[in-house]
């Protein structure tokens, strides 16, 4: 996800008059073959990328290499880091360690206005006193582009975010999520080398969120952009495909492709990063080549290798039953809240002094202090040992 070579010079910041900058053709010269003024398929590499303030670790070092195409995704909480390492990509901030390698040329020290850089934030930001046409134009002015290929980017632009009604109004005289709309807008017509989007779908209405969800990474995957897209739902990872990289605490925790860091995760922070509702954990122990939950319930889990003493149980929310199961394992239960989501419920639980959840099909609404019967179906349980490494993989892991 490096910082990125290439083309016109417009900031990363994606919309402040601050930002505005001089022609493409210091940023071409600066990376040579490596970029032209329409960004070309750069590999980014980050080599122990980190920054520290206050003699804090703000983001450990990272070591990543994000070729051009699939998306990228950044998963984690609030406060993981995510937007930590988007500055650090765009060039507004300097790492305080590692580097970042362009098709192998450093590119770690070169300000905003030289890398071909796009960056859309969850809070909009466009020029209030432009139309949205200027707006959406207005890095192609920048870079000095014949007026016939603007218009047919901005045009583009305007069908793909369905903002062809409102090209000659002004951004107060918009909504939200046509504002939010206009500056993605912006970012695609450039066709960056780098492309970053921190949340930026989160203010959108939900039908449009889920076409863009569709649509966003196939333009990138076309023109050959490296797309780095933070968010923090695990479900909107998975939509988007590509790879991912799970932030937690200012660390990553795992790198790779989204389906396969949600079926196996390499750690319980990754397991928890991806699992919305949060990860149903429950502390258990290894005896005897045996998991043993509180009040001595066995899994029959394969645990070969894992040396006796505590470890974790995870399931996600979806896996587990309030139906009986061909060989779950039942669990006594007291019902704290149901809430219905439509064709779904989320029940919430007391299992044993733990809150678990599940999700069930249909409407559920069980009382408050009800007694009720869980079922764990222990191929789809994974085992954490007490270093919370994956000790023991669900035998079910791939219709997790």
């Amino acid at each position: 996800m490096g910082a990125r070579p290439g083309g016109h010079p417009l900031a990363s910041q994606q919309a402040g008059p601050a930002h505005r900058c001089r022609g493409a053709g210091g940023a071409g010269r600066a990376y040579g073959r490596h970029a032209g003024a329409e960004g070309g398929r750069v590999s980014l590499r980050l080599d122990g990328l980190g920054l520290s303030a206050g003699g804090q670790a703000v983001l450990h070092p990272v070591t990543v290499e994000l070729p051009p195409g699939l998306p990228n995704v950044l998963l984690g909480p609030t406060g993981a880091g995510k937007t930590t390492l988007l500055r650090l990509l765009a060039g507004l901030d300097r790492p305080t360690e590692g580097r970042i390698f362009a098709e192998g040329t450093e590119v770690t020290g070169l300000p905003p206005r030289r890398r071909s850089v796009a960056m859309v934030y969850q809070q909009f930001i466009n020029y209030p006193s432009f139309t949205v046409y200027e707006n959406i134009a207005s890095p192609l002015r920048v870079a000095r582009l014949p007026k016939a290929e603007i218009e047919a980017r901005v045009q583009e632009a305007a069908r793909l975010l369905r903002l062809g009604p409102y090209l000659q109004r002004r951004p107060l005289e918009l909504s939200g999520g046509q504002q939010q709309r206009t500056a993605i807008a912006r970012a695609l017509v450039k066709r960056a080398a780098l492309v970053l989007m921190d949340e930026p779908l989160a203010n959108l209405d939900y039908k449009l969120r889920e076409e863009l969800r569709e649509e966003l990474p196939k333009l990138f995957a076309e023109s050959g952009t490296v797309f780095v897209y933070a968010t923090t739902e695990p479900a909107e990872a998975l939509l988007l495909g590509g790879r991912v990289a799970t932030l937690s605490e200012g660390r990553v925790t795992q790198f790779g492709m989204a389906g396969e860091v949600f079926r196996h995760p390499a750690d319980l922070a990754t397991a928890r990063v991806f699992s919305d509702p949060p990860l149903n954990e429950a502390p258990a122990r290894v005896q005897g080549g045996r998991v043993l939950l509180a009040g001595e319930v066995a899994l029959p889990v394969a645990v070969s290798g894992l040396p006796e003493g505590p470890c974790t149980i995870g399931i996600r929310a979806h896996q587990l039953s309030l139906e009986p199961l061909p060989g779950a394992v039942p669990l006594a239960a007291e019902v704290r809240v149901a809430e219905v989501t439509g064709s779904e419920s989320y029940v919430h639980l007391d299992v044993g002094g733990m809150n678990w959840v599940v999700l069930a099909p249909g409407v559920r609404r069980p009382e408050p202090h009800e007694a009720a019967t869980v079922w764990l179906d222990p191929r789809r349980c994974l085992v954490f040992g007490a270093d919370g490494r994956l000790a023991a993989e669900a035998a079910l892991a791939e219709a997790a």
